[in-house]
């Protein structure tokens, strides 16, 4: 019968970005996996081209690191028989039981969904707010309208319509403490008027499933194919959440016949769309992709924030409400949660003033020149790699060969690299194809790590 090697590759727990790097980390911890018994005594090793291409590192660590454990007696290597464990008995380590080891920080975060947060223009947002304290009257320090401040609410209304082509009337504008708020008030909404479904996207964020499903209601993945999310495909749900114009992950915009699809759907069974509006300001090399809402506001929740055009961290979300569901989220909403009115004052004087204008044109600019940077280093060292979704946003889905996602990911690990495959992103009960990507968030790194990063990127794809 054929010798079979250790499973090691991924399940084999290393610190790889401790003091003594790469070779350190791999000697420790195939040392303590001889020392605890999980590689038992003649346990035989993979290769070390082998092992290293399972662990997307260089060949000679690999061969280093098991020279350094011959000479130490945890291992042997003879001609023509491998490198195996050595003969001896384990001996349990003693004391108290051993602490589990905690895997060390990434140097480079490359998850999406955040953005530079050093590039905050944190001397603009100051100034506004001295202005916006200054001039607010005495009543605006109370509790206030559930609704949020009338200034901010008023200054998104003009914005919105401007640059996003959404139909807003400040009465009809709720001002929430981002996204996530916005979407519990909303599942708490749909279930007291006797909605049991709410339609998601094949591929998206689990927190905000989980956000739905906590408010008691179910989420069907609608289809997935090369035109995008497929809205032919709904049915009775009472509402569906989508992002339309930059679908997340993927990054393609809701194909036009959908677009006009979903919205006669919602009239037909009267229901709603929760549009995600995440990043509609960041567009690079298309035409401005306008809300859906636009198309009918009476059937369309339009939600946006802050959080990728200034930060996430001031806690700043808006949705555009039908006037028929108004009040019943205004109610649900009440005056828990409420954003803190020195934000909501600085934010409209930031609207108002044209700094917010000129802060998303500095930060579209600079994302576009890293994206253009991503894009050209990936086809030089890795043309088996495709990226798309590039046209707008501030990630990119890096298309990899078939089978190698988990790989990849390993890879990246070692490289000190935070990052989401594809996979992390689809819904458990996803009508699609499997396949095989990364999804490289390119805002979150400040300028001067974006190089490092990127090399780093670089080396662990296939």
């Amino acid at each position: 019968m054929a010798e079979s090697w250790a499973t090691l590759g991924v399940d084999l727990h290393l610190e790889p970005a401790g003091a003594g790097g790469l070779r350190r980390g791999l000697t420790d911890a195939l040392r303590d996996a001889v020392r605890t018994g999980r590689l038992a005594p003649g346990t035989r090793l993979p290769s070390s081209r082998t092992l290293a291409g399972d662990l997307g590192i260089a060949r000679n660590t690999v061969a280093e690191a098991y020279a350094d454990l011959v000479a130490e007696g945890w291992l042997t290597a003879r001609q023509g028989s491998g490198t195996r464990v050595s003969e001896r008995a384990v001996v349990p380590p003693s004391g108290p039981a051993r602490q589990p080891r905690v895997p060390a920080r990434p140097t480079h975060n490359l998850v999406p969904g955040t953005p530079d947060l050093a590039a905050f223009p944190r001397a603009e947002w100051a100034r506004a707010a001295r202005r916006a304290l200054t001039a607010a009257p005495n009543e605006a320090l109370g509790y206030g309208d559930p609704r949020g401040r009338v200034e901010l609410r008023t200054a998104l209304a003009g914005y919105l319509a401007r640059v996003r082509g959404v139909r807003a009337d400040p009465d009809n504008l709720v001002v929430t403490a981002g996204f996530s708020h916005a979407l519990r008030v909303l599942g708490q909404v749909l279930r007291a008027r006797g909605v049991r479904s709410v339609a998601v996207e094949s591929y998206g964020l689990d927190v905000y499933w989980g956000l739905l499903q906590t408010a008691g209601l179910a989420t069907p993945a609608l289809p997935w194919d090369e035109l995008g999310t497929d809205t032919r495909a709904l049915g009775t749900e009472g509402a569906v959440l989508l992002t339309p114009a930059h679908q997340f992950p993927m990054g393609m915009p809701l194909h036009h016949d959908r677009r006009a699809a979903v919205v006669d759907w919602a009239r037909r069974n009267d229901s709603l769309v929760l549009e995600d509006d995440y990043d509609g300001e960041f567009r690079y090399d298309r035409q401005p992709v306008g809300a859906l809402q636009g198309l009918d506001p009476d059937r369309v929740v339009y939600l946006g924030t802050a959080s990728k055009s200034l930060a996430p961290g001031i806690r700043l979300g808006w949705m555009v409400l039908p006037p028929a569901l108004a009040e019943e989220v205004i109610g649900a909403k009440g005056h828990a949660d409420t954003v803190g009115v020195l934000e909501q004052l600085t934010l409209a004087e930031f609207l108002t003033s044209g700094a917010y204008d000129r802060q998303v044109r500095s930060a579209r600019l600079r994302y576009r020149r890293r994206r253009d940077a991503l894009t050209a280093a990936v086809a030089e060292r890795a043309p088996g790699v495709h990226v798309t979704g590039i046209a707008a946003g501030l990630h990119a889905v890096l298309r990899l060969p078939p089978g190698t996602e988990p790989s990849v990911i390993q890879a990246a690990a070692w490289q000190g690299l935070a990052l989401h495959g594809l996979s992390f992103h689809r819904h458990p009960e996803a009508r699609a194809e499997h396949v095989d990507a990364l999804v490289v968030g390119y805002g979150t790194p400040p300028d001067s790590a974006w190089s490092a990063a990127l090399e780093a990127l670089c080396r662990a794809l296939p």
